[in-house]
């Protein structure tokens, strides 16, 4: 059954004055995340991010009471995602969708926030056309392209003139691809060959052994979140990639913590471009992870759950700025040309296109104290999406 007419019972239905006294005291955000299947630490980083803010902020603003409603979408499933979001909508009359890991899952939802006019707030998925499948969609994580293209043009002017691309096959990982492409050539570099990865389940080995056979300069790298970057660190370490000899660069996934454990000292020296680490020298950020590890058994946020951290203060402030108005034209309106201070840094909402624009920062895994560290050795302030930002041209 299509959305539209099942909007059109659900209206008929809220016209007759079902539960609308109980709806304008509330606000009801939508989360549609993958709590099951190879994708659930992502979920899990997220969700936490989200259970966070609302611990430090309370449970209501402006006047409303905040019920947050999980969905669990399993994996890489946009018929699903679909689905929930629908039923979000009509059977649970939220106000909000919010969440989203994976791309296809997001752009399949999007669908959804257009016709049923409701704001969508994207905590992570990075490929950049999906806040372009609605006019009420923003992103409080990053796009895939501010980080590469920025790892590409700082990787050109930092000595490297020829490189080897390794990417999942799909949406996201051809975005990073393209992107780390653009950015080196733009600096005069050359990219020698590429192949592309599996995103189910892959098997590395083989795919890292090919990129050794070759012996590059430099290998650029992009697996999804979640259990993929340490299997990836693992192929790695087992196939004998020096670091020291082949300069291996990737996307922040590539240098997560659990990557860091798998691939042990074979990790030194790569260098990623990312928008988060928890080890960024900030009060704010400090403050951040201490209460964050407090509540997770120890655990240290990632950027899935700084992201769901900056969604839940994107929404919270929105909401303040319309008095609690909940339509989906004030709350984009109060979304855009949003300004504050994360615990990754300044933060913004480009008034032009809904997404975000915050500093990507390069790093290199190093020694300290004994623990490999990813650690900051140069940022990019004030970085847009720079798919959008040609597109404008």
């Amino acid at each position: 059954m299509k959305l539209s007419r099942i909007a059109a019972a659900s209206l008929l239905a809220s016209a007759m004055g079902i539960a609308a006294a109980q709806a304008q005291d509330t606000l009801k955000i939508g989360v549609i995340l993958p709590y099951s299947g190879q994708f659930a630490d992502t979920a899990t980083q997220l969700d936490a991010g989200i259970k966070l803010y609302m611990k430090q902020h309370g449970d209501t603003v402006a006047g409303k009471k905040i019920e947050v409603i999980r969905k669990d979408v399993g994996g890489i499933a946009p018929p699903v995602a679909k689905r929930l979001a629908e039923e979000l909508v009509v059977r649970d009359k939220v106000d909000i969708l919010a969440g989203f890991v994976l791309t296809p899952n997001a752009i399949a939802a999007c669908g959804v926030s257009a016709e049923a006019k409701k704001l969508m707030v994207i905590m992570n998925a990075a490929t950049s056309i999906i806040t372009e499948k609605s006019p009420y969609c923003t992103r409080t994580s990053f796009t895939l392209p501010m980080v590469t293209q920025t790892l590409g043009a700082w990787a050109a002017k930092n000595g490297v003139k020829k490189a080897y691309t390794m990417a999942a096959d799909y949406a996201p990982g051809h975005d990073a691809e393209q992107g780390f492409i653009t950015g080196l050539k733009a600096g005069g570099g050359e990219i020698i060959g590429s192949v592309r990865m599996a995103v189910a389940n892959p098997d590395f080995s083989a795919y890292v052994q090919r990129a050794k056979d070759i012996n590059p300069e430099s290998i650029f790298v992009f697996v999804p979140a979640g259990a993929q970057p340490a299997a990836f660190g693992k192929a790695i370490a087992e196939r004998g990639i020096d670091t020291k000899k082949i300069r291996v660069m990737g996307a922040g996934e590539l240098t997560d913590d659990s990557a860091l454990k798998q691939m042990g000292d074979a990790a030194l020296g790569i260098i990623t471009a990312w928008n988060y680490d928890h080890n960024h020298n900030s009060k704010m950020n400090k403050d951040f992870v201490a209460a964050f590890k407090k509540d997770n058994n120890g655990v240290n946020p990632n950027f899935l759950a700084v992201g769901g951290y900056d969604g839940m203060h994107l929404i919270y402030e929105a909401v303040k700025k319309t008095k609690g108005k909940l339509d989906a034209d004030s709350l984009i309106g109060a979304v855009k040309g949003m300004k504050w201070e994360s615990p990754r840094g300044p933060m913004s909402i480009d008034p032009e296109t809904r997404d975000v624009i915050s500093t990507i920062y390069i790093r290199r895994v190093q020694k300290v104290g004994g623990q490999l560290v990813n650690v900051e050795v140069d940022r990019i302030p004030n970085v847009k999406d720079p798919v959008k930002a040609a597109m404008k041209k």
